[in-house]
């Protein structure tokens, strides 16, 4: 234990040194009702109590949720940063300490805002979200265009699924089609009876996308998420199964998932790799790489 607290604490000296590198992580998934933003709230919570800086990015307007999970209000979202209508001060909105709701957009109408000059204003106004750790993107489901543009520029997409056969259909579906832009996947399957069941569906979905999609995949199982009647009614509740009901077994496995991605930036930040950041991920997502 020892070991990995003289770690941590070297990763987080290193980020008061100045090279902090946010790590942008898109979830998303084949279809809605998988509990995606639940799990996207809860992981970005956990990290935020780990120390880090996290933005949670809604990416996904049409079905906002994440401000009615925080019980807070979001009147702007980053469209209107384009359109030059508001700051990112005006629309980012304190949720915790070191954590941050970043208003995001899933409309078409994103994609106009590829003009040089546009992007250019927008990128000096994303400087002041160059100092979080993590910048967690909430997608809509399925693969729309908008949503490939999130998934393309972040640096690690993961795809929910739950043990229902449409859903498993529909994650394998969404791992083809992300693959032809990615090779590297993480999967979360959520509301499992126990994490053997867990892994039997991840090694199915695996097999089969191995099997049609070939060698080049590299497609791996960031953990699953035992399912508790607790859930569902926390999210009608308003409040974080992580903050108000960490002794479940959801809470312990969702902090479990949030620790794997936190080793994956201590890895990360240990092998001194300075490319990513926050300007770096808007440049993708606006077409300018």
């Amino acid at each position: 234990m020892s070991t990995q607290a003289s770690r941590l604490e070297a990763l987080m000296d290193a980020h008061h040194n100045g090279q902090r590198e946010t790590r942008v992580i898109a979830i998303t998934s084949g279809k809605g009702g998988v509990g995606k933003s639940t799990l996207s709230a809860n992981i970005s919570y956990v990290l935020s109590k780990r120390g880090f800086k996290v933005g949670l990015m809604d990416a996904d307007i049409g079905l906002a949720n994440l401000d009615v999970m925080f019980n807070v209000r979001a009147d702007r979202n980053i469209l209107h940063v384009l359109k030059g209508e508001a700051s990112f001060r005006d629309i980012v909105v304190p949720l915790e300490e070191n954590l941050y709701l970043i208003p995001g957009e899933s409309g078409d109408e994103i994609l106009k805002f590829s003009d040089a000059t546009i992007v250019s204003r927008f990128i000096d106004e994303a400087q002041m979200l160059e100092n979080l750790d993590f910048l967690v993107i909430d997608t809509g489901a399925g693969i729309g265009d908008t949503i490939q543009m999130f998934l393309r520029a972040a640096d690690e997409v993961v795809v929910v699924t739950v043990p229902d056969p449409a859903a498993i259909t529909d994650a394998y579906a969404m791992v083809k089609v992300i693959s032809k832009i990615k090779s590297d996947l993480s999967m979360v399957v959520n509301q499992v009876r126990s994490h053997k069941e867990g892994t039997k569906i991840f090694d199915t979905i695996k097999k089969v996308a191995y099997g049609n999609i070939g060698a080049d995949l590299n497609l791996k199982m960031l953990g699953s998420v035992r399912s508790d009647a607790q859930v569902a009614r926390s999210v009608k509740q308003r409040v974080l199964v992580c903050k108000e009901l960490s002794n479940i077994a959801p809470a312990t496995d969702i902090e479990a998932i949030a620790d794997t991605l936190a080793a994956k930036k201590e890895h990360k930040m240990l092998e001194a790799r300075k490319e990513g950041g926050i300007g770096t991920f808007f440049k993708k997502l606006l077409g300018q790489f």
